[in-house]
């Protein structure tokens, strides 16, 4: 399935257009462009489910929660697609953006709760060569690039500063990212990559669901 050259210029247009009256007058437009993209998310569902275990693929509305943004324009000015692993066994997920020279694949995870990001610090103040192996790897490296994220200055409380894997354990977030040209979001190939990059990251994926699933000795915790 191929996503549509109008994505972007709708995007284009509504951004010079963010008001009800403009939206109101497009919608039957929009209505179309959202359903191919549906479409184009449950394709992936499909095929990440060939080699992953995906239990929801979500469309995020573009009605946008103003009560507390500066920013009160009604409309996001972009398609947000996630797709969620089956959990408790499989953890993390991958979100697809698609705006206007902003179109982004992403994968991993975003906001740990606090219990989650102990039990990571955790284990890379044990072990780090398994996950170094995998991030590290020209599978990985060649295509994601490295691996990004907030994180602290300095070491958590009650952690080491001087520890040899202080680079990993400060880390707040674990993701990887890979742009795309607006020209590469509507190429008929687009669907393709996309699932071959998802079959790269899943190493990196896998390994941090076994982390999250068993205890500091290694016992399943589901």
């Amino acid at each position: 399935m191929q996503l549509p050259k109008s994505i972007i210029k709708f995007f284009n247009d509504l951004k010079h257009n963010n008001n009800r009256d403009w939206f109101a007058i497009n919608k039957t437009h929009f209505k179309e462009i959202e359903n191919q993209v549906k479409g184009f998310g449950n394709e992936i569902k499909n095929k990440l489910n060939e080699h992953d275990n995906i239990d929801q693929f979500k469309l995020f509305r573009i009605y946008k929660d103003v009560r507390f943004s500066k920013d009160k324009t009604p409309y996001k000015t972009h398609f947000g697609l996630y797709w969620n692993r089956v959990k408790p066994m499989l953890r993390g997920g991958y979100y697809l953006h698609i705006s206007p020279k902003n179109n982004f694949l992403a994968c991993g995870f975003w906001n740990p709760n606090p219990a989650d990001l102990k039990r990571i610090r955790k284990e890379f103040v044990f072990d780090s060569l398994e996950i170094r192996t995998i991030i590290e790897s020209d599978q990985i490296t060649s295509t994601w690039g490295s691996l990004i994220g907030d994180e602290l200055k300095t070491a958590p409380r009650n952690f080491d500063l001087n520890h040899p894997n202080i680079d990993l354990i400060r880390k707040k977030q674990f993701i990887f990212r890979i742009n795309f040209l607006d020209k590469e979001v509507y190429d008929k190939k687009f669907i393709n990559k996309i699932d071959l990059f998802l079959k790269t990251i899943r190493p990196f994926l896998d390994y941090m669901s076994e982390i999250l699933t068993t205890d500091e000795n290694g016992q399943s915790i589901i």
